[in-house]
């Protein structure tokens, strides 16, 4: 048995193991989930954002949104330091950080009749850490959107054999959700006639790819995919999450984990040995240091703010049972930490040989733009030793990738619409409140960083801004924690679960921001300088109105904005 199969094997125990004690844990004697909880879900039904929704169903929204691109590609870059630091984060940082941080962040939005993290930060902080906390979350949002949408279009000109599965699958979703919701038919025959459907659309793709002209009207064909995928998210956000959010999360669930399966399975046929190195001495000049680089790189797949976004933004409002949270929010994590670990195997042992690693991480640039690409070669092999042909598992592989960056697209824009309310109600902007104004905020403002923030580049704005995003992304993850951990303490409970997470993650981020401004003013570029001190300034400020709230609250309970004691 290779070396990476049974490090593989190994992972996956200690995964099991997580998921079976540590989470068992948390849910029983730490966040103590009742069964008999009135969730918002039933309390605020409404079919279109609050819905009681089937653990598996919603399990299937929630690990596709938060899925994307991000634990593939974080891990494909994080490899240059070599294998064994990323998979060490992504196994340990999935069952200690990510799994407590989702679970929590879901639990505390439920007790809180769904509001989202930023809201609660106002019950337990106060008025005016809610404020920057949802300043921030928007300003996290706003660059997930952009740059999604970036991605997408770039897989659907440079595969095109994904375009045509992409959008097939979309009316067959939203047939199954009309069955289900509407007709009362059972989720597995549905789900069954939806994934054969979606293979066959894979095939057909394969053999039928979409080459569309490199520009239209004098606007390139990726700038026009980034207006229609934003406008897509803008629409889809508006449809009840039965419609096609869940339904569709569903299928692309079951797509993730049957292809999960298959790259796990073609590892094991392949019996490859690692060309990576376990740890990197020698890494390309200009690769930043490993920490605390590691820790953002790695952010899905190990611990990410947007999953407490999510957590406390969708999927709280569908939650049927309390204790469904341990399914939903920690197994959630587990999902992505399982792709996670297969993206190390795949781009540290699927290469053909050490050159050609080398080749591809010869420089911190290549390795940095090129981790989809990495992936697809390393997977690309793993099918291979299964007799699959090489144009179907690449087709396959490339329509996984677009299906999960679209869920995120439209959960995030959802998200979007959901924070620009909340801000409205904070600031007293009463025109926020309106759904539909909020959807076009979100809109126009994810419209203009895409094209106005890089005129040379029409659609690639967001681009611009994205080497902020992990260390926000991370920096918003720990907010999170000192909400939570606040929480915990005030109710008397195990706070070291989210404590020493949350010190861990400040740490590494301030430290990495604090870094990448210093880089950035190297570099002359200026608007990355102010963002970055902008946003490190915010949080800086939040951590100062955690530690107030903490000496302010010592001996005083804690409730929600709705008088529940959480």
């Amino acid at each position: 048995m290779s070396h990476p199969v049974w490090l593989t094997l190994s992972s996956l125990l200690l995964f099991f193991l997580g998921y079976r004690m540590y989470s068992k844990y948390l849910a029983e004697k730490v966040f103590r989930l009742d069964p008999e909880f009135q969730t918002p879900a039933h309390e605020f039904r409404d079919g279109v954002d609050y819905l009681p929704t089937n653990k598996f169903v919603l399990w299937g929204h929630h690990f596709s949104s938060v899925a994307g691109a991000a634990p593939i590609v974080g891990p494909a870059i994080a490899v240059i330091w070599g294998w064994g630091p990323a998979l060490l984060w992504v196994v340990f940082g999935t069952i200690f950080f990510a799994g407590m941080h989702d679970l929590g962040t879901l639990w505390s939005s439920v007790r809180s009749k769904g509001q989202s993290v930023g809201v609660i930060t106002h019950s337990v902080i106060g008025s005016r850490a809610k404020g920057l906390f949802l300043l921030i979350i928007f300003f996290l949002l706003l660059l997930v959107n952009a740059v999604f949408a970036v991605v997408i279009a770039n897989l659907f000109t440079g595969f095109p054999e994904s375009l045509l599965p992409y959008w097939l699958q979309l009316p067959v979703a939203m047939s199954i959700g009309y069955l289900v919701y509407r007709r009362g038919v059972g989720l597995f025959w549905p789900s069954v006639v939806g994934l054969i459907l979606l293979f066959t659309f894979i095939f057909l793709g394969s053999q039928m790819p979409v080459q569309l002209p490199e520009s239209i009207a004098g606007l390139p064909t990726t700038g026009w995919w980034v207006i229609v995928m934003l406008l897509y998210g803008a629409i889809a956000s508006r449809l009840p999450v039965w419609l096609l959010l869940q339904p569709r999360d569903y299928i692309n669930s079951h797509m993730l984990f049957l292809g999960l399966g298959v790259l796990y399975l073609g590892l094991f046929f392949a019996q490859p040995e690692f060309n990576a190195p376990f740890f990197n001495r020698d890494v390309p000049e200009g690769t930043p240091d490993l920490v605390p680089l590691l820790f953002v790189t790695i952010a899905c797949g190990a611990i990410s703010g947007f999953h407490g976004l999510v957590g406390s933004g969708t999927s709280s409002k569908q939650l049927n049972k309390e204790t469904d949270a341990r399914f939903v929010g920690y197994f959630g994590a587990m999902g992505e930490g399982l792709l996670a670990l297969v993206a190390v195997m795949a781009t540290a042992a699927g290469f053909a040989s050490l050159d050609q690693w080398s080749e591809h991480y010869g420089t911190w640039e290549s390795a940095s733009s090129g981790g989809v690409g990495a992936f697809v070669t390393g997977a690309g092999s793993f099918l291979a030793s299964l007799g699959i042909p090489v144009v179907i598992g690449t087709t396959f592989i490339s329509i996984m990738i677009v299906a999960f960056a679209a869920t995120t697209l439209d959960t995030s824009m959802r998200l979007q619409r959901f924070i620009l309310s909340e801000i409205g109600e904070q600031y007293q902007v009463r025109a926020l409140k309106n759904i539909n104004i909020s959807t076009i905020v979100a809109f126009l403002s994810c419209i203009a960083l895409a094209f106005l923030a890089d005129p040379a580049n029409p659609g690639q704005g967001g681009m611009v801004l994205w080497p902020l995003f992990g260390t926000t992304n991370q920096l918003t993850a720990g907010l999170s924690l000192i909400v939570m951990t606040l929480l915990l303490w005030h109710k008397g409970r195990n706070y070291l679960v989210s404590l020493i997470p949350l010190v861990f993650v400040v740490t590494m981020t301030a430290w990495s921001m604090v870094l990448g401004i210093a880089d950035y003013m190297n570099q002359g570029n200026i608007m990355l300088v102010i963002v970055g001190i902008l946003i490190l300034a915010l949080n800086l400020w939040m951590i100062l109105e955690g530690l107030l709230a903490a000496r302010r609250h010592r001996s005083q309970s804690i409730t929600t904005d709705y008088g529940r004691d959480v």
